[in-house]
């Protein structure tokens, strides 16, 4: 007698769903959810490292929100050129430059001419950056990179390397030293910059075009966006939004100084492309550029209470910036 041997359906269908999760998690881009999951491993791991040593106080995470604040305005603006394949090298320098045109201004003119002035040296320096890259075609690279000495030698010059005060108390308490109700002023204007920077590149034209731009010029240009514009005003944002973050330093140190912002171009970096922007251009994500900037802030904040000196943070940092060159890719 001849028996058959029937496969059971159950079997057949644990294969089938077994086949089906696999394949949904290899359709799932692992690399839009790194900076997430390194956020919350990283705080974890601090919580648990450094829970008695004050870490998880609300005094701490505050300062490290404020601290992150400013990093965040600049790497905001940071996020678009690069979503539009360019770089700027030169927002640092732009910051100092920025915090102590506006000081000197305050002292010299009043808080309106300071704020104007403020302004007008991340709108002079954008418009010469833009200028310089999409009309005559140099590499932002070599453009930006030449704009951060002379930026941050025209601050040193200009102040024979000398602190500026800043006095004025409805100055200091908006731009950074005093708080929004309850809460910080520093964390407000992050927070607003973010919004309003993921709103445009997600939901407006412009947004689209810049993305387009970055991710195919010569097919950009075959559907009528032009594409030199579009480089133009991306560096002009980025170098206006440095401006800001200058007079967020003066605010709330309530001074201006050439050194401040001094190698916030690599933190911006870094915090731009561990959020899930390409480095190569194309696509963006301000949400996940904040939390690089918190990510960022958070390991330096861990760091210091650890017991590492400047030194030793500055390693870790390049290991950062190392890291996320790394695991950018072009999509």
């Amino acid at each position: 007698m001849s028996h058959t041997v029937h496969t059971a359906p159950a079997d057949a269908d644990a294969t089938t769903a077994s086949t089906s999760l696999t394949d949904v998690l290899k359709r799932v881009d692992w690399h839009r959810y790194v900076i997430y999951i390194a956020f919350f491993v990283v705080f974890l791991f601090f919580a648990v490292l450094l829970g008695d040593q004050g870490f998880l106080s609300s005094n701490n995470l505050l300062n490290i929100l404020r601290q992150t604040a400013t990093i965040t305005v600049i790497a905001v603006g940071m996020t678009y050129v690069i979503a539009c394949a360019e770089i700027d090298l030169s927002v640092g320098s732009v910051a100092g430059l920025a915090s102590v045109s506006c000081a000197m201004a305050i002292s010299n003119w009043g808080l309106v001419p300071g704020i104007l002035a403020g302004l007008a040296v991340g709108l002079v320096v954008g418009t010469i950056n833009g200028g310089l890259v999409s009309l005559l075609g140099i590499p932002s690279f070599l453009v930006t990179l030449g704009m951060l000495g002379i930026a941050a030698g025209v601050a040193q010059w200009i102040t024979s390397s000398a602190p500026q005060p800043i006095l004025n108390d409805t100055f200091n308490m908006t731009f950074g030293g005093g708080d929004f109700g309850p809460v910080p002023g520093l964390i407000v204007w992050g927070a607003v910059f973010v919004a309003v920077g993921a709103v445009v590149l997600n939901k407006t034209r412009f947004g689209r075009q810049v993305l387009a731009t970055g991710g195919n010029r010569t097919a950009a240009e075959f559907t009528g966006i032009k594409t030199r514009r579009i480089k133009f005003q991306v560096l002009l944002i980025s170098a206006t939004v440095a401006s800001v973050a200058g007079m967020l330093y003066a605010g709330r140190l309530q001074s201006g100084r050439f050194q401040w912002g001094a190698g916030d171009e690599l933190s911006a970096i870094a915090a731009v492309i561990l959020g899930g922007t390409s480095l190569f251009g194309g696509s963006g994500a301000v949400v996940g550029t904040m939390f690089g900037a918190l990510l960022i802030g958070l390991i330096n904040n861990g760091l210091i209470l650890a017991g590492l000196d400047s030194s030793q943070q500055q390693v870790v940092r390049g290991v950062i910036i190392i890291l996320a060159v790394a695991l950018a890719r072009k999509k």
